[in-house]
């Protein structure tokens, strides 16, 4: 028995088999049965959807399945893709020295841009979503476990732990594959449940805001300065000066709401 459980929320259950994680949605049982199905699989659908356009332009495990299909046919609320093999940076941001945090927190904010630019908004942006990899894994089809997956999801799986092409910077044509070497460490984004797309600047500013509202929960020795650091890498965001005093804006809102 090779199945381990490595996370169980409301929302859902994380289960790890050798190379492949697989994201099964919970049923409600508050919710009509029919309609908790539609619900399970839209959700699931949406979250494919983002993973797969956020993986060509940020570090993100790129889904090897549309929905599942069980053994009498029906499709199943289950998201299969890469475990990337690193640890949660919520767990590991402290532990480094002051300016390598600052590097951390800028490569972030330059991923956030990146998403919101595409107007992917993620949702849920906290340090408990980001996983770190020091030394990015040389990965290869002969390492990946003949039995586990078919063929079709062996060429995915290798992509998707060594990433799809995309811009190393704007104003440049040309596409990297990203290696330990371009990205030291990497940090990759995950869980994009409460993701969607969104033109709108509010919703880029409150993704930001609760953000930031992490590293102050989290890393609150330094937040101020690893937020800044955050904004830092932001500002190549298109949008960087109208989304910044949106998200002044809604800071006020919050902080005089009674």
């Amino acid at each position: 028995m090779t199945q381990k459980i490595i996370q169980q929320g409301a929302e859902a259950k994380i289960i790890l088999d050798k190379d492949i994680i697989t994201k099964n949605r919970i049923k409600k049982s508050y919710r009509i049965s029919e309609l908790d199905d539609k619900i399970r699989k839209l959700r699931t659908r949406s979250e494919i959807k983002l993973l797969t356009k956020s993986s060509k332009i940020i570090p993100v495990p790129l889904p090897l399945t549309t929905l599942k299909k069980s053994e009498r046919g029906d499709e199943r609320a289950i998201i299969q893709m890469p475990f990337i093999n690193g640890k949660k940076l919520s767990d590991e941001l402290n532990k480094f020295p002051l300016k390598q945090q600052l590097q951390i927190c800028k490569q972030i904010g330059e991923n956030v841009a990146k998403l919101h630019d595409t107007n992917i908004i993620h949702g849920d942006l906290t340090t408990s979503n980001m996983i770190l990899v020091e030394k990015f894994p040389a990965h290869s089809h002969s390492q990946i476990n003949k039995n586990s997956v078919n063929k079709k999801q062996k060429t995915q799986l290798s992509q998707g732990l060594s990433f799809n092409k995309f811009p190393a910077k704007k104003s440049s044509g040309a596409d990297f594959v990203a290696t330990s070497r371009t990205l030291a460490p990497n940090i990759f984004f995950i869980d994009f449940g409460l993701g969607f797309i969104s033109h709108k600047i509010e919703d880029k500013a409150v993704d930001l805001h609760l953000l930031k509202q992490a590293l102050e929960a989290k890393h609150f020795q330094n937040w101020e300065e690893l937020f800044d650091a955050v904004v830092k890498g932001y500002s190549n965001s298109k949008n960087f000066k109208k989304i910044l005093e949106k998200l002044k804006a809604v800071e006020n809102r919050g902080r005089y709401k009674h």
